[in-house]
């Protein structure tokens, strides 16, 4: 397991999580990317705890993720199935279990300042974090995608599936796009990746 660990964490971080994952009895599986999640835990009907990951993610993101994960099975655990999923026991969970990582044999120093942020009040997904998010895509692979709250308003985007939207106002937190051969409104995450299709004319956002 240790082998497999070092593929897709940083070094330093491999025995400790692999403590974690031998002293919960987890099943890690390691998938090929799922466009709507990073990762899930589910326990088996044979009682097992199955937590999967993106093979896709970059080595600070994926360790994110494992342990998020991890902080589910405990949390539930420790406080019982009928809490919220990311309620005041996962984050507590999290953030304990997160604390040994925040350190820079684990995170380059310029992603530091911004987990030591998020981790005050984890989110449910570092994806919903626009600070840190963009703070970890720099270690991703290069790709042509952009975040929905990059795209201009008026402007037209592509979404993985082939669909065409054009992006609208920003509500709340999400953001108000319309399916162009529908005119069906939609409600993005600011940190979908989608493909940018540059406009004839992109509107001026009020």
């Amino acid at each position: 397991m240790t082998e497999i660990l070092e593929k897709y964490i940083p070094q330093a971080s491999v025995a400790s999580a692999f403590e974690l994952i031998k002293t919960h009895n987890v099943h890690l599986k390691i998938v090929n990317e799922r466009v709507t999640r990073h990762g899930d835990y589910r326990k088996m009907p044979n009682g097992q705890h199955q937590i999967t990951v993106n093979a896709s993610l970059n080595k600070y993101r994926f360790l994110i993720t494992l342990v998020h994960e991890i902080a589910h099975l405990e949390a539930f655990t420790k406080y019982g199935r009928f809490i919220k999923p990311h309620g005041i026991e996962w984050k507590r969970t999290f953030q304990l279990l997160m604390l040994p990582y925040l350190r820079p044999e684990v995170f380059p120093n310029q992603l530091l300042p911004f987990l030591a942020r998020h981790f005050k009040n984890p989110k449910a997904s570092s994806d919903t974090d626009a600070a840190l998010s963009l703070a970890l895509k720099q270690f991703d692979p290069e790709n042509d995608k952009n975040y929905i709250f990059e795209i201009p308003f008026g402007a037209h985007f592509r979404l993985y599936n082939g669909k065409i939207f054009k992006r609208g106002k920003q509500r709340v937190k999400r953001f108000e796009c319309v399916e162009v051969s529908t005119g069906r409104t939609y409600l993005f995450n600011p940190n979908a990746e989608v493909e940018f299709l540059t406009p004839p004319n992109p509107q001026k956002e009020n």
